[in-house]
């Protein structure tokens, strides 16, 4: 009987420490003074990097369509049971070239996409009639990785995207994330930095980090509520362990009485 008691004791105990503390649950922008009228932060042009996938598209003002379709990848077709077109494009190699039709290997990396625009129709004036040049990114893409509710990797074809609408492409921070400390993982010129980003913060329209850039991970931490739970799970499944061997032990000595 005193092995019962003890027991409910010790289960007792174990449960009133799970009392979980208070939290305020932060909400975007709200600290700091009103922002109206704040001007967003410029983001420059990306550079193109080893592994980059480049769509080129070459038109010019030749009387002979073919002749332009000579220094463009042809379309390749998307199987399905609707069809469609999407166009081959230009890897960056590990030595940043690209091998173009006809012009041969040419130096991409580290030119942003009027840069290398700009190289082409050069290489292309004295074979087209006033050539124009268009290069965009076809593997512009962010990563959202944590407390969210649909992590993965996303693809922008507008080629920008702000911190707050890669997370709305990730079903947003769940309950359990800590929107005070979000952290960025950026790689520029092969160096990777991490920085931290405050969204409960006004002023998070001025970080040089609200406007993404290519390749970037959000990571969104659990809350300090998320890891109390977890530390409430294991003192109960601990606790109910135990229950179990005492009461165990209590049964088997009552029974050799």
């Amino acid at each position: 009987m005193r092995i019962l008691v003890f027991s409910c004791f010790i289960a007792v105990i174990g449960l009133a420490s799970c009392r979980t503390q208070k939290e305020t649950i932060n909400n975007y922008f709200e600290k700091g003074a009103d922002t109206t009228g704040i001007n967003l932060t410029s983001l420059a042009d990306p550079v193109i990097q080893k592994n980059d996938l480049l769509s080129v598209k070459v038109y010019s003002l030749s009387a002979r369509p073919e002749i332009d379709a000579m220094y463009n990848l042809p379309e390749q077709t998307v199987a399905g049971s609707n069809a469609t077109s999407a166009t081959a494009g230009f890897l960056v190699d590990s030595k940043g070239n690209i091998e173009y039709p006809r012009l041969g290997t040419i130096h991409a990396e580290g030119l942003k996409k009027n840069e290398l625009a700009q190289l082409i129709k050069e290489k292309l004036d004295s074979v087209l009639k006033s050539p124009s040049v268009i290069v965009r990114f076809l593997n512009y893409r962010i990563t959202v990785l944590g407390e969210v509710r649909a992590p993965g990797t996303f693809s922008v074809p507008s080629e920008r995207v702000t911190i707050l609408e890669a997370l709305g492409l990730a079903g947003d921070i769940t309950e359990f994330g800590n929107k005070s400390t979000v952290k960025i993982l950026r790689e520029n010129n092969g160096q990777a930095s991490v920085q931290s980003v405050d969204l409960t913060a006004k002023d998070i329209f001025a970080s040089p980090f609200y406007r993404l850039q290519q390749n970037d991970v959000v990571f969104v931490e659990q809350s300090k509520r998320k890891q109390q739970q977890q530390q409430q799970q294991n003192v109960v499944q601990q606790v109910g362990i135990a229950t179990s061997i005492i009461t165990a032990i209590a049964l088997i000595i009552n029974f050799i009485r």
